[in-house]
Order: C-alpha cells, then structure tokens, then sequence
C-alpha cells in the first residue's frame, strides 16, 4: 500500500522548444470550486460518465509525439536541463509500471471514497476529483501517470519537502519564497511533460518528474526537463479550456520575449490560475514602483 498526497488530497491510497498550443480552446472564466463559504448538502460524490468515459488518445491530434526523448529547445532561453544523479534506465521505467495492476478502477475506488470524506463540500469533491482523473490520464500512460505520482510523493517526504527540491533544483537568492506547487504537465513539441510547477517570489520554474533520455552519439543521456521564467519577464497568463471536453483545461504563460508556455492537467487548477495571475499581477506592480 501507497501513500501519496497530490495537491491537496490528504493521504490518498494506491494499491499495488516551442510547444504546441492545445487545439480547440476558448478563454474562460470560472467559479472558483474552492470556494466552501456556499451552503451545499452533504452528499458523496458520483462519478459522471463524461469524467470515466475513455477519451481519444491524444497521439491523435496532428504532430503529437510522445514525451519518451527530450524535446528540442528550438533556441528557448527559459528552457534547460540537468543531469541526474542517479538515471533511470528505459527498462527500469517500464519494470516499475508493469507492477499497477488495475489502476483505472483502483484509482475510481480511492477518490470515491475520499469524495465522500469531503462531503461538506460536493462541488470541492467532485472538481479535485474530476481533476486528478483528468490528471493521470493526460499523459500517453494512465499507469505511468499513477506511479509518478506515487514516485514523486516518495521523493518529497525523502527530501524534506518541495521548499528543499525547489532550492535544489533552481538557482534561488537568500530572499526568495516558495509560495506553491502544482503536479502538472508542460506541453512540448515532444509530448507533454509531466512534472511541477513551481510559484515563487522571484520566478515561475517547471521541472519534469523524471529524467528524458537524448542520443549523444550512440549513447543515450538523461537530463531533467526545467522551465525558468523570472517574474519580471512575464507578460500574460491565460486560462482556456477545451471546446471539445471540458475537462481538459490548459494555462497559456506568455514571456515579454513572446515565447510561449501552455501548461495543462492540473490537479487544483483554479488555484494554480489564482496564484499565477497573482504573480503576473505583483509583476506590473513592480514594474511601475
């Protein structure tokens, strides 16, 4: 048995460059779900056949390619990687998936129960709920997905917290704050790249979970996947979601430079939107003191 804890949801279980812009969204504005000042009866959550219902891969758009390799940084100054201490060969990965065993329906069972765990607030439940099913399954593996997630709960707890990995990971100034964290994906002209997305006082900063491989030569490499973006080269964030389904929910983060960002699968999106517009709005305010 798991522990893991994304976003927000307390001690769930589990057993055993130049991206591509999401196709078909529109702007949108929305509620904020967080919000439990609203008088709701206590109910447990049901799953929508929308939300469980299998959608099209999405190697079926035009010009997806998984995120298995490094995606190119077509000249990208925010974009960097990093070599591990430690890689991970392919055959690991694949060995460590091949362990979940029933993760669709598992996964269904544990947020339906944590739903009803939070039944102070039906719409809170269903939202996050929705959230981290939509979460797991943006990726090419829904297993993959789910044991990243557990790998990366692991990790947090071994190295004392996202405060720790953040300095560890970034260059950082004594001054500067981690404000918040969010699981993600950072969509690549190599698939998208699941990850966190870190918010501080000082920059916007993204790094994948695990390591990608890329040839040199005929040998394979391996190096993290980093995003830096400093608050004061920040020009636009745009929230949108999918026409098509709208689970699928994406944040265009645009750069002064005009290089452009779309992050996407998030597990508390609308508070992931909050704190970036908050953070693109402290940067205009510095920028006229």
């Amino acid at each position: 048995m798991e522990h893991i804890n994304i976003d927000g949801i307390e001690d769930i279980k589990l057993e055993n460059d130049k991206p591509k812009s999401p196709l078909n969204t529109i702007n949108q504005d929305e509620p904020d779900p967080l919000n439990t000042n609203n008088k709701v009866q206590s109910k447990s959550v049901t799953w929508s056949t929308e939300l469980t219902r299998e959608s099209p891969h999405p190697s079926s758009l035009p010009g997806y390619v998984e995120s298995t390799s490094m995606p190119p940084r077509d000249n990208n100054p925010y974009v960097n990687a990093s070599s591990p201490s430690h890689p991970q060969s392919q055959s690991q990965s694949q060995t460590t998936s091949a362990t979940v065993k029933n993760t669709v329906s598992t996964v269904k069972d544990v947020l339906g129960k944590w739903g009803k765990k939070v039944g102070e607030s039906t719409k809170q439940a269903e939202v996050l709920a929705g959230n981290v099913w939509q979460h797991l399954r943006t990726g090419p593996s829904f297993a993959d997905a789910a044991m990243g997630r557990i790998a990366q709960g692991t990790k947090v707890i071994a190295e004392g917290g996202y405060e720790k990995i953040f300095r560890q990971t970034f260059e950082t100034v004594s001054e500067e704050q981690l404000q918040r964290t969010y699981a993600c994906y950072l969509s690549t002209s190599a698939g998208p790249v699941m990850g966190i997305l870190y918010i501080s006082t000082a920059k916007l900063a993204f790094c994948s979970d695990n390591p990608l491989p890329y040839k040199v030569g005929e040998q394979n490499e391996w190096s993290y996947y980093k995003v830096v973006i400093p608050l004061h080269q920040l020009k636009a964030v745009n929230p949108s979601i999918s026409k098509v389904n709208r689970a699928e929910k994406y944040i265009q983060v645009i750069s002064v430079d005009n290089h452009e960002f779309w992050f996407m699968g998030f597990v508390n999106y609308d508070s992931a939107v909050k704190y970036l517009q908050d953070a693109l709005q402290a940067r205009f305010l510095q920028s006229v003191t």
